[in-house]
C-alpha cells in the first residue's frame, strides 16, 4: 500500500488520511499496526471528507479499536473534550495556541472569534493573566463542549460565553478589546470589519488566513485596506508561517496592532 499522506493524534484517537486509490483492507491493517504501536490511543478513524463551512464539520470513518467519535485530547496543561466529526479542532495549532497565550498581558480583556470547543479561549485563561476571555462560536455543538471544557480545566469563571454569529453579537457587545484572536476558517471574508468594531487604540489583533507562499504580501494589503475602509490605523507587528496545510500552501498569521 501507498504510504498514508498524514495522520494526527488526538488523545485517544488517531485520525489518518489515506491516498484515494487505497483498498479497505490495507487500510484496516494499518490502523491495527497504528493501534499496537501507540499505546494511549483507543481508536483509529479514516479522514474522508474536508472541513466545511463556518461549521468546519468534517466527516471521518472507523477503522480499529473502539468505536467512538469522542476525543479527550491534552496540550499545554489542558484537557478539551470534543467530537470529531461535529467540531474542529486541530492539533497541529498547540504550539500557535501556546504562543498566543504568552503574549496576553496582564489584565487584557480578550476577544476569541471562531473559537470552537475552546482551546485558545482556555488556554489563554488558564496560562495567562488575562483579566477576562470572551469566546465566540456559531456551531451549538462545538459551544456545549467549549463550556464542558472551560469546567474541566477550571476557567469558567473567567471565560464568557458569546454563542451565535459576531456579526450580529458585535452590535450587542459593550466591550471593547485590548486583544482579538482571529484563528478563521477558510471563507472569503475576513471578519474585520467586526474586529475593528470592538477594537480600541493599542489593541493587539492575532489574524489567520490561508496562502500560497507569494500571496502573503496580498494578504497584509488586504488587512490594511480594511483597515483604511473602517477609518482605523494599524502597524504590522509580525507575519509568519503557522504550517503547511497543503503542498505550497499554508496557514499564516498576520500580528498587528491598532494604533
Amino acid at each position: 500500500m501507498k504510504n498514508p499522506r498524514a495522520f494526527d493524534i488526538f488523545g485517544n484517537v488517531i485520525l489518518v488520511k489515506f491516498d484515494k486509490t487505497e483498498k479497505l483492507g490495507n487500510k484496516k491493517k494499518f490502523a491495527e499496526k497504528l493501534l499496537k504501536k501507540h499505546k494511549s490511543v483507543t481508536t483509529i478513524l479514516e479522514k474522508t471528507g474536508k472541513f466545511k463551512g463556518r461549521l468546519r464539520k468534517q466527516e471521518t470513518r472507523y477503522l480499529a479499536g473502539e468505536k467512538t467519535k469522542e476525543v479527550l485530547h491534552k496540550e499545554n496543561g489542558c484537557v478539551f473534550r470534543l467530537n470529531i466529526d461535529k467540531t474542529y479542532f486541530s492539533p497541529r495549532l498547540s504550539s500557535e495556541r501556546k504562543e498566543i497565550s504568552q503574549k496576553v498581558k496582564k489584565g487584557d480583556k480578550v476577544l476569541v472569534m471562531f473559537a470552537g470547543v475552546g482551546p485558545y479561549s482556555i488556554e489563554i485563561a488558564k496560562n495567562s493573566k488575562a483579566q477576562k476571555v470572551y469566546s465566540n462560536e456559531i456551531n451549538r455543538e462545538a459551544n456545549k463542549y467549549g463550556k464542558l471544557n472551560a469546567e474541566l480545566n477550571k476557567v469558567k469563571d473567567k471565560i464568557v460565553f458569546l454563542d451565535g454569529d459576531i456579526k450580529k453579537i458585535v452590535t450587542k457587545l459593550k466591550q471593547k478589546f485590548d486583544v482579538i484572536v482571529m484563528p478563521r476558517p477558510q471563507l472569503k471574508e475576513t471578519f474585520l470589519k467586526e474586529a475593528f468594531q470592538l477594537s480600541k487604540k493599542g489593541t493587539r489583533i492575532f489574524y489567520y488566513d490561508f496562502c500560497k507562499d507569494d500571496e502573503i504580501n496580498s494578504v497584509v494589503e488586504k488587512i490594511k485596506s480594511e483597515a483604511k475602509k473602517y477609518k482605523k490605523k494599524i502597524k504590522i507587528l509580525r507575519t509568519k508561517k503557522a504550517g503547511e496545510i497543503a503542498p505550497y500552501k499554508f496557514r499564516i498569521r498576520i500580528d498587528f496592532k491598532v494604533l
